[in-house]
């Protein structure tokens, strides 16, 4: 699974960073997501090497405009590609009523259909191809969601040393040990499946969540889950100067939470533009790390702007170069 940031600043763009966007692709085949889409995630795109033609659903965390206000246009740019297959659209309340408005107001007609898919605090989770989505609601001004991406179930391979030792020949027999079914031999030996099938591949698991203050709401959710992206706004010095009032998270906290329940991999996105990108200046987002390092033990990385990060099948996330869909 691969994660590919397309803007990672809170509120407003920076000279370096734009605002919310991330890209997550599965493993198989050309098709990816994108969890929010604030103002000129098009333009983003279009230095990446994804399509808006292999988009398969658009997840909107909540419905501030710095995660929102990207939505029309990256629509209208679609139809203009030509797009015709349908698309995807989880949404918490207020963020289709936008949409629509913009597009009504602006006359602009899309020649494929939007599945709109009403996010809420019960929301069932969805199955996707190769993947299931499910949601946790978080704390913040406004309703805010994150969404949890989790791989399918992946068949068991037969281990082929196993097989050749046992003197099991090949055939067509082998497709129904694959699938579970113990067999009878022509020789008139019984063989149980289970026998022969390797362990099951893991199933990767990935939350990327939106603007939130209670990072322990996502305990539940994070058991088995190899990747948490979450907003780190401000140090826990400007957090305490901010107040409360803006509901959102310090690098102190969310890297506390990820500690309490053993998170291996951890993200941080979404920092205020009072941080610059000069390590060697005061007000760094290094001060960020600096900060959740003090707290954290796991893997913690800072997202950028084009940073991309493979999650590999043992659990491991790492930065990577992006590769063409």
């Amino acid at each position: 699974m691969e994660l590919l940031f397309l803007g990672t600043s809170a509120g407003a763009p920076t000279r370096t960073r734009n605002v919310s966007a991330c890209a997550l692709r599965p493993t198989a085949g050309k098709g990816w997501y994108l969890v929010d889409c604030g103002e000129a995630t098009q333009h983003r795109l279009l230095a990446s090497p994804l399509t808006l033609l292999t988009l398969e659903g658009i997840c909107l965390t909540h419905v501030h405009g710095d995660h929102i206000f990207g939505l029309p246009g990256l629509l209208s740019s679609a139809q203009m590609a030509g797009r015709t297959a349908p698309l995807s659209l989880l949404a918490p309340a207020g963020v289709r009523e936008y949409v629509e408005t913009a597009l009504r107001c602006s006359a602009t007609y899309l020649g494929y259909p939007l599945d709109w898919i009403s996010i809420g605090p019960d929301s069932p989770a969805l199955a996707r191809k190769g993947l299931s989505i499910e949601t946790v609601t978080l704390s913040h001004r406004v309703p805010s969601y994150a969404y949890c991406f989790t791989e399918a179930a992946h068949a068991r391979n037969l281990d082929k040393d196993k097989l050749h030792a046992a003197g099991i020949p090949s055939g067509p027999h082998l497709a129904r040990l694959r699938n579970g079914e113990s067999i009878t031999l022509a020789d008139g030996r019984s063989v149980a499946a289970e026998d022969f099938l390797l362990p099951a591949r893991r199933q990767r698991r990935i939350i990327i969540a939106g603007d939130n203050d209670s990072p322990e709401l996502l305990a539940a959710a994070t058991r088995h889950t190899d990747v948490l992206v979450h907003e780190a706004t401000f140090t826990q010095a400007i957090a305490d100067k901010v107040g409360p009032v803006p509901q959102h998270s310090s690098a102190a906290q969310i890297a506390a939470f990820a500690e309490s329940v053993g998170l291996p991999n951890l993200v941080l996105t979404h920092f205020s533009g009072r941080y610059n990108d000069q390590t060697e200046l005061p007000g760094s987002i290094s001060e960020i790390g600096t900060e959740a390092a003090a707290h954290y033990h796991g893997r913690v990385f800072l997202a950028r702007d084009y940073a991309c990060y493979t999650l590999d099948a043992n659990g491991i996330l790492h930065e990577s170069t992006v590769q063409n869909p």
